[in-house]
């Protein structure tokens, strides 16, 4: 007699009560393993992957755009079906493969249109491959049994240059297309408009001489890397002259609630992540009394969990101030919206050469823009610049970060 298991959607997080099917990874009847994906789900705050909670053969009782409450059942598990073991790759296909050294060569001088009606690959994730011309025996599939998923032709589109030199242009079709927004980007879209219209939001500037920071790194990269294991990035300083700058200025950090403003005695510092699925902020919980190491560490876990979409709600909730970098893209200048509740989101730049005035001589220091967009309605003009002015001191100073924002003098003066 059949098993069958009825898998319920799970709560994706507190006050969420219902998500949308964004994705099916495996197809109706497919024989799936403990804990496979199976679903992709988009909740208005983050996107996740729904797994297998039993072996067995899969039928879904719900389609791809669904909107489904949380605890309807999604999906009946038959686990009377065993799957197959996963067998290790022949060692056949090893041997053969110096013969096949020169197709790939072949393969990038062959049209666009190709044929992938065989492909093991979800129906999304072929029409995708059929469209932008890219064979299936070139993605990497991570699906069930090696299946390709959406994800796997997407991360193969983003794999640089080789990879786009294989396609065809673009233009001259005069084709259009609709597709539907997913409602992680529908919530984005509407707390982007909530926050222009609700907060008297303005953005002040400055700029920073980058040359101590850039000194340091190179001084002591290799060092820093083999003793605490990640990279010295400019992420980690930032952050922690902004959990400083935040205490001297204990408005920037806090929000309005109604009538009341509330203040915090801590720093939860939500980065801002580009990931395929749009933009995310992770939160660094407790930042102001983390190290350079500790903040370097704790925003690599947090990019790589959303960039792979293992990142979870309670993982961006309860940010008290964001930091946003641009310059990884190349933007010279912005300004910044923004992340409600908070009241303030620091604007990271480029890099950039530039002519500037020191002791009355001209010098060429690496230079960086920075935007402060803050709510007027809580912070005043004297502290969004005098915040931003700290932050700037810090980061030409290093040194000073260890004192609170504050020179050594003042320190060694009780001032």
């Amino acid at each position: 007699m059949a098993d069958i298991i009825e898998m319920k959607m799970p709560s994706p997080g507190e006050s969420i009560t219902e998500v949308e099917v964004a994705q099916l990874l495996v197809s109706n009847g497919d024989i799936v393993n403990l804990d496979d994906p199976i679903a992709e789900i988009d909740s208005d705050k983050a996107t996740l992957e729904l797994n297998a909670e039993a072996a067995g053969k899969i039928e879904f009782l719900v389609g791809e755009g669904d909107t489904v409450e949380v605890g309807q059942i999604v999906c009946k598990i038959d686990t009377s079906f065993k799957p197959e073991p996963k067998a290790d790759a022949p060692a056949a296909k090893a041997e053969e493969a110096p013969k096949k050294e020169a197709a790939p060569a072949k393969e990038v001088t062959k049209s666009a249109s190709v044929d992938n009606s065989g492909a093991k690959a979800t129906p999304l994730a072929k029409a995708i491959m059929d469209d932008k011309g890219v064979a299936a025996s070139k993605v990497s599939g991570s699906g069930n049994a090696g299946k390709i998923l959406r994800r796997d032709v997407e991360t193969y589109l983003t794999g640089g240059f080789e990879t786009a030199a294989e396609m065809q242009g673009w233009g001259g079709s005069r084709d259009a297309s609709r597709e539907k927004m997913s409602k992680l980007r529908r919530k984005i879209a509407e707390r982007l408009v909530t926050v222009k219209n609700e907060t008297a939001m303005l953005t002040t500037f400055n700029e920073v001489d980058m040359s101590p920071i850039m000194e340091l790194r190179k001084k002591y990269k290799d060092a820093f890397k083999e003793k605490h294991g990640v990279n010295l990035g400019f992420m980690s300083f930032f952050t922690k002259a902004v959990t400083e700058a935040l205490n001297h200025y204990p408005a920037v950090n806090a929000y309005i609630d109604g009538e009341e403003i509330v203040f915090h005695d801590y720093a939860d510092i939500g980065i801002a992540v580009s990931t395929p699925k749009g933009l995310m902020v992770p939160v660094l919980r407790n930042a102001e009394q983390m190290n350079l190491a500790q903040i370097e560490d704790g925003i690599k876990t947090l990019a790589i969990k959303a960039r792979d979409g293992k990142i979870s709600v309670d993982d961006m909730t309860g940010g008290t101030f964001t930091i946003t970098n641009g310059g990884v893209f190349g933007s010279m200048l912005s300004t910044p919206i923004i992340n409600p509740p908070q009241s303030a989101i620091l604007g990271m730049h480029n890099i950039v050469e530039r002519p500037v005035a020191i002791n009355g001589e001209v010098k060429i220091r690496p230079i960086m823009y920075l935007a402060l967009s803050y709510d007027h309605r809580i912070i005043d003009g004297k502290e969004s610049v005098s915040f931003l002015v700290k932050v700037k001191e810090m980061l030409e100073n290093p040194a000073w970060m260890l004192f609170g924002g504050k020179t050594p003098e003042q320190v060694l003066l009780g001032l």
